[in-house]
């Protein structure tokens, strides 16, 4: 099967785990939420209010926006630089536009 399939084909191993788990009634191939994964719900409403929190105060720090939303630091972090995409520039927070003008 590795010669015709490459890659693409399942170990002997993980064959007996696939065969384990659907003799114990799991019928899905898709892995399972693990402990320690982290699951983001970022709602619109709290990106305003993390947006205008930072507008609000430039210097305020991660952990003092995920404390005032009572979110995971992790949470936070990802909507102020995944999502608003705000980066510190001289201890504050400065949006993407500013950015680039501040680099030219």
């Amino acid at each position: 099967m590795n010669v015709q399939y490459g890659d693409a084909c399942l170990s002997l191993q993980q064959g007996y785990e696939r065969i384990t788990k659907f003799m114990n009634g799991i019928r899905s191939g898709t892995d399972s939420p693990r402990p320690g994964e982290v699951h983001r719900v970022v709602a619109p409403e709290s990106i305003a209010v993390v947006e205008a929190i930072v507008k609000e105060n430039r210097p305020v720090t991660v952990n003092e926006i995920a404390a005032h939303m009572d979110m995971s630091h992790e949470s936070a972090h990802h909507i102020v630089h995944d999502v608003l995409q705000f980066h510190k520039v001289s201890a504050r927070w400065v949006p993407p536009q500013l950015t680039a003008e501040l680099k030219e």
